[in-house]
């Protein structure tokens, strides 16, 4: 679990990005000082995640404007989106491009988190990196070109850093230290490693239900759980447009819940799901594998 196999000599460690995520979990372990623990503070952070987690990544960057997996009216898209933004995990426009790189690719050398090359890459460690292919703007622009001309994406993008602060600074004028310390550093600190997860742990540990070459990606429940849903990487990586992940019964798919919630309401249309279907099960072995069929919902 902790080796990571030799790094491609292309990389250049970044030290801006190790002076952040150093500071930043700095920050997270003020929530152990006392004066500094605040119960508005703790159900602060854990609205904050669920909008900026579940809300934002998962339903916004994600489902939403990486995989094109339903559609929203703009001024519904645009807080989703904004709500990712608040999450720090990039602006919307690279955040999609390396998704998209990695499910190019996934787990192989042109996959940004390659799982092959160890738990703490695909974790962590690829994000104190600068790759030239990785990290190319105008691959990325190249890569995003349905969503990088938007200009309010691309507000977004360039200002992603200067936004966390602001919101920041609102949260102090609220709430005091307790409220910066609880609803940006632990928060920003749960959210990432959670995502993190998906990455790592959902590459590693977990079970299949579609047999997939060269993918390691499984259904791992514990980050199903954690990560509104994201944890059923296996069937994501499958069917990557389907807007639900969870697909069994068991694979509860919270993410999948706002998505119903907004299709009940008539603003999310043109919803995409898998239908899945049993194999037989193979001779001299444990495994059930399914088959699938994207289908379109009417909302």
């Amino acid at each position: 679990m902790g080796t990571v196999t030799q790094i491609n000599k292309k990389y250049t460690l970044s030290k801006e990005n190790v002076v952040f995520f150093t500071l930043l979990h700095v920050g997270a372990l003020l929530t152990l000082v006392p004066s500094l623990f605040s119960w508005s503070g703790v159900f602060l952070m854990l609205f904050l995640y669920w909008l900026t987690a579940s809300l934002g990544i998962c339903l916004g960057f994600h489902r939403y404007l990486t995989h094109k997996s339903f559609d929203l009216p703009r001024w519904v898209a645009y807080p989703m989106v904004f709500f990712g933004t608040l999450a720090c995990e990039n602006g919307p426009i690279t955040w999609v491009g390396h998704h998209r790189m990695h499910h190019a690719s996934s787990d192989t050398d042109k996959d940004p988190h390659n799982a092959r090359r160890g738990f703490w890459w695909s974790h962590f460690g690829w994000l104190v990196y600068i790759h030239p292919d990785v990290d190319d703007q105008e691959k990325i622009r190249n890569i995003t070109a349905d969503i990088s001309h938007d200009k309010f994406y691309q507000f977004l993008e360039k200002n992603f850093m200067l936004i966390q602060v602001a919101f920041g600074l609102t949260l102090l004028a609220i709430g005091g230290l307790p409220w910066v310390i609880w609803g940006v550093f632990a928060r920003l600190v749960l959210v990432y490693h959670v995502t993190w997860l998906v990455n790592s742990a959902a590459h590693k540990w977990g079970y299949c239900n579609f047999e997939l070459e060269q993918d390691l990606s499984t259904n791992c429940w514990w980050v199903g759980l954690l990560a509104m849903g994201e944890g059923w990487h296996n069937n994501h990586h499958a069917f990557p447009r389907s807007a639900r992940h969870g697909l069994r019964p068991w694979e509860f798919d919270i993410t999948w819940v706002s998505i119903c919630i907004l299709k009940k309401l008539g603003l999310a249309t043109n919803v995409k799901v898998v239908e899945m279907e049993r194999l037989p099960k193979e001779s001299n072995s444990s495994k059930v594998w399914f088959k699938g069929e994207m289908v379109k919902k009417a909302a």
